[in-house]
């Protein structure tokens, strides 16, 4: 039987110096075990060492709103960090995903956006996501999901819903909420974790996709991408999600639609002098957040 060769203490001591830097400030990494180190993440370091390549990373984000908010940056600077490194990022703008909207954390269906708001919304998000990750051409490929999501036929849908359950999309805290408290769930709402996990079968399939990364509120979609990878005999991608900024009010998370967020084009005064509406308490975590 063919076995692998154990990485070099060379490697090893690169892959732990590197897993130092990139797990700093993650609320959770999946797998929660490695092989050679303490999770996915390290081994998945170790893997792309070994090889001699970079690693290559997804986050997506639908332009549900005209612009990027510092709630964004959390997982962007995240991102940026795997570049600093040598890696490759893959910003994904979900021009398809936001004709449904994301029902992650809401307690009501999401209003409908017309495609041309989807489309003037999506020009910003590709002009304001280099404020924060390297343009180099070598370290960052923009990539749209309708580009393979607008080509799924019906027949292709069904079978990629076929391989969940309804009993497993609606034990999701947000859905069951809405149930229990008798709000209604509509259809296309259910389909969302799947499009966002077929996300990853096409972005492997084009790309090669180690890792994707998501705010807590993205766990289910995210371990949905795997679980639809493995479906297809894929090597399922490492998750990383990253702690959620709360917004303006201290309390839920920053959002354009709660008008509680700093844009990431604001003026310096005019995020001076948001900044200093939160509520102290919160001054730390918010510190941490935005600079880890």
């Amino acid at each position: 039987m063919n076995t692998k060769p154990a990485p070099t203490p060379e490697i090893l001591a690169e892959a732990t110096r590197q897993h130092a830097i990139l797990s700093a400030g993650t609320a959770a990494i999946y797998p929660e075990k490695g092989t050679h180190g303490p999770d996915g993440l390290f081994d998945k370091l170790v893997e792309a060492l070994t090889a001699g390549r970079p690693l290559k990373i997804k986050f997506g984000m639908d332009p549900t709103a005209a612009d990027l908010h510092l709630g964004h940056t959390v997982v962007l600077n995240a991102m940026r960090k795997f570049q600093d490194l040598g890696h490759v990022a893959l910003p994904l703008i979900g021009n398809y995903t936001a004709l449904i909207g994301d029902p992650s954390g809401r307690n009501a269906t999401r209003p409908p956006l017309t495609q041309e708001q989807i489309e003037a919304n999506a020009e910003t998000y590709m002009q304001q996501v280099y404020n924060v990750l390297d343009n180099n051409p070598e370290r960052v490929k923009l990539m749209w999901n309708g580009d393979w999501l607008s080509k799924l036929t019906f027949a292709e849908t069904i079978k990629l819903a076929a391989q969940t359950t309804v009993a497993q999309i609606i034990a999701r805290e947000d859905f069951a909420t809405r149930l229990e408290n008798n709000t209604p769930i509509s259809m296309h709402e259910l389909l969302y974790p799947i499009m966002q996990g077929y996300d990853s079968i096409a972005m492997e399939e084009r790309e090669g996709c180690d890792i994707e990364f998501g705010g807590t509120d993205q766990t289910f979609n995210c371990l949905m991408g795997r679980q639809l990878m493995q479906s297809r005999g894929m090597k399922p991608q490492i998750v990383m999600t990253f702690p959620l900024l709360e917004g303006l009010d201290g309390v839920q998370k920053m959002s354009k639609s709660k008008n509680n967020y700093i844009g990431v084009t604001e003026s310096p005064t005019d995020m001076f002098g948001k900044t200093m509406s939160i509520p102290d308490s919160i001054l730390e975590r918010w510190y941490t957040l935005l600079t880890t």
